[in-house]
């Protein structure tokens, strides 16, 4: 599978974090959000390139600075 900028990714898809282009803040406020590479999610909704991802009934919104950092790959 190809690797995508999380904001490109359409609604009711289903990826797989596979790269964080970004410091060592980006990921720890990633983690702090349950976000971690590897970590599987559903995009449910855009808000501009800004995304809200879901996983085990809890949802986190991410601004554009954030989704254009994100790299992942679709899953079925």
């Amino acid at each position: 599978m190809s690797t995508q900028l999380l904001s490109s990714i359409p609604v009711g898809r289903k990826v797989r974090l596979n790269a964080i282009h970004g410091g060592k803040v980006l990921t720890r406020r990633l983690l702090s959000l349950g976000i971690s590479l590897g970590s599987e999610f559903e995009v449910i909704n855009h808000r501009g390139d800004g995304v809200v991802l879901a996983r085990d009934g809890n949802r986190v919104a991410l601004g554009s600075g954030i989704s254009n950092k994100l790299f992942v790959e679709t899953i079925d």
